[in-house]
């Protein structure tokens, strides 16, 4: 598989998950993600998918400031119901990576690593997004302003060209690139832009 070699410089996200290690997908349940599971899960790379990936690797660095965050016992709650605007591909990702589900997650073994119940939508929350420890009730609220990183001027002509059919092969390859280099700028120059990305944790 072939995509951006920017990719593999956005920092990885390592968690322990007890069911990976009760049932031996993984040697003391440590998983490590990459931002490319968040693009294969959802199919593209987008500021949306980049945002989520990187509120939830913030998010998980505050809950968790000397211990690896631990997969599944994390609540995740979203402002704003699942079908609106990019908030359902948010929750997918923030659930990838923290195992946060609704009703339609793992049901657990004998009692223990129930996955469900711990994704909502349309709750009364200040920003964007807030992950909640289980174990601790610690609290960490996060929000993305993607307006403080525009994308190129010609993005939107390129984007009605490549959808109607007439770009040329050289407009369809300055549409991407124009469109990832927005993703990277993101991901890389603006990580700890808190103009950009706001974390705010409770105490």
């Amino acid at each position: 598989m072939k995509y951006p070699d920017f990719f593999d410089d956005v920092p990885r996200i390592r968690l322990v998950d007890p069911l990976a290690d009760f049932l031996g997908a993984a040697d003391e349940g440590i998983l490590e993600y990459h931002y490319i599971d968040a693009v294969k899960l959802t199919g593209h790379s987008c500021p949306t998918v980049a945002s989520a990936y990187w509120m939830t690797l913030l998010a998980l660095r505050a809950l968790y400031p000397e211990n690896l965050p631990e997969r599944g016992n994390i609540r995740v709650e979203l402002g704003k119901g699942p079908g609106d605007g990019v908030t359902g591909v948010i929750a997918n990702v923030a659930g990838l990576l923290t195992g946060a589900a609704g009703d339609g997650g793992f049901k657990g073994i004998a009692g223990a690593f129930d996955r469900r119940d711990k994704l909502f939508f349309s709750t009364d929350i200040p920003l964007d997004l807030r992950f909640t420890r289980l174990d601790t009730g610690r609290t960490v609220e996060a929000a993305a302003n993607l307006k403080q990183v525009p994308a190129s001027p010609r993005v939107l002509a390129l984007l009605s060209k490549c959808r109607d059919g007439s770009a040329s092969k050289a407009e369809a390859a300055e549409f991407r690139q124009l469109w990832q280099d927005r993703v990277r700028c993101l991901l890389l120059e603006h990580a700890e832009d808190t103009q950009v990305f706001t974390v705010i944790a409770s105490h």
